[in-house]
């Protein structure tokens, strides 16, 4: 969205855009968005750390969101590929139906493994959980954002992360709760109902009304056109380096701390039940006040000023994790944590995901998305996954987290340097830009 848009100057006109029919849509479909990434994540990680299994292997377990990361090498199939019998219904609507199936099937495989008897086994089953997630995430970051029209970024953003939270947050103490009493087979087993929003939303609403279908993929010539096409459309752009070195860079920290906190709760003595109230259960409210903070601000600000912002308060979250080491076994430090760590994620999930939003061209959605947010949590990931654990047993909980907060400054010097330079502006895409009627055009 440009920042000359005029900002609502009521708060009706900035709450208004959270109930258009395009924003509740990405609300749906950002609910099975967040249900695959819960699995693999935060929920993997208690399953795996009561039962027994080294602190090492748990943040090894991480690398199966490289396949997250990955994403990007087969996204052109779901932007090039028709498929046959159920592509009838539209292109991005029978991609939702098929990843949709994927992902229950994958839930379930890992629902049957045993950790303690096979952590093999059980890291296969999350690899292929997570494959299965990172196609329904190519769709579903497709679908809403043809489906949103530019000055929606925002507020579509923020009801998409509403939803993202509710279905990651919704896995997360779901399974919690039924793994205390009934088993973890079973909890798994009963979060496979949200995989299904999306799927409902798709059929209800039907195609987005900015697709825009392509028909150079008929030759063998035309496929490698598609590969290539959308990754050189965005290299070509004014200072495109520089913006895939930020999104590289700018979550390093972020992304260190949310996939290790739960080691954390697990060594203070945090039980089931005190995780699922004061980090899933206040969390999650926290989380709701800073999308709808970051919904208004975003049209309020505008994009540069809100994006640094997010990018300061998401590193300086980190060091609360820090304090709750220093405290210890507080269900009083727990909640002020998780607070203000989920406000400043809620706010700034908001913002930057508008903006990466904004990135991409219509005519390649599925894959420039994918490359985006792909590349936007790489470099975290491979380092939580290769070092994490073994920095946490040298450092210590307080020093760790004290290096994830300084990780996050590159992020925010980069972007600084963006904004004095105008860079920001010029390399956006049409998908942020007002075309006509507000459709793109190849």
């Amino acid at each position: 969205m440009s920042e000359s848009a005029a900002p609502p100057r009521t708060l009706w006109g900035s709450v208004r855009p959270y109930l258009e029919k395009e924003s509740l849509a990405a609300f749906f479909v950002g609910v099975s968005s967040g249900f695959p990434y819960a699995l693999i994540g935060a929920t993997l990680t208690t399953r795996l750390a009561q039962d027994g299994i080294r602190k090492s292997t748990i943040t090894a377990f991480s690398l199966a969101f490289l396949v997250y990361n990955l994403k990007f090498l087969w996204a052109w199939v779901v932007d090039g590929v028709r498929l046959p019998l159920i592509g009838r219904l539209g292109h991005r609507v029978s991609w939702m139906l098929l990843s949709g199936c994927l992902v229950i099937a994958a839930a379930i495989n890992l629902a049957l493994v045993n950790p303690a008897a096979d952590v093999q086994a059980t890291a296969i089953a999350a690899i292929l959980m997570a494959a299965a997630g990172a196609t329904y995430d190519i769709v579903i970051d497709a679908y809403r954002i043809e489906t949103l029209k530019p000055h929606q970024l925002g507020p579509g953003s923020g009801m998409s992360q509403y939803g993202w939270r509710i279905g990651s947050t919704g896995a997360a103490a779901l399974a919690l709760i039924i793994a205390l009493y009934m088993g973890w087979q079973a909890a798994y087993l009963f979060t496979i109902v949200l995989a299904f929003p999306a799927m409902i939303t798709a059929l209800v609403v039907g195609e987005p009304v900015r697709h825009v279908v392509s028909h150079a993929r008929q030759s063998l010539a035309g496929v490698g056109r598609s590969i290539i096409a959308p990754f050189v459309e965005f290299m070509r752009r004014s200072g495109a380096w520089l913006v895939l070195l930020f999104i590289l860079v700018h979550k390093i920290g972020d992304t260190l701390s949310q996939l290790t906190v739960r080691l954390l709760f697990n060594d203070l003595g945090f039980t089931n039940d005190e995780i699922a109230i004061y980090d899933v259960g206040v969390g999650f409210w926290a989380f709701l006040v800073g999308i709808f903070i970051g919904g208004v601000l975003y049209s309020r600000l505008g994009l540069k000023r809100s994006v640094l912002l997010a990018l300061v308060l998401m590193a300086v979250s980190n060091l609360s994790f820090a304090l709750l080491a220093v405290v210890g076994h507080s269900n009083t430090g727990l909640a002020a944590a998780m607070t203000f760590e989920n406000l400043a994620s809620g706010y700034g999930g908001v913002v930057v995901v508008a903006y990466f939003s904004a990135l991409c061209n219509l005519q390649f959605t599925a894959s420039q998305y994918a490359l985006i947010s792909a590349a936007a949590s790489v470099v975290g990931r491979v380092v939580t996954g290769s070092s994490a654990g073994r920095l946490i047993e040298q450092l210590g909980y307080v020093n760790f987290y004290a290096l994830t907060t300084v990780a996050a400054l590159p992020g925010i010097l980069l972007f600084w340097y963006m904004m004095r330079t105008g860079m920001v502006d010029r390399a956006l895409g049409d998908a942020g830009r007002v075309n006509g009627d507000g459709k793109g055009s190849v």
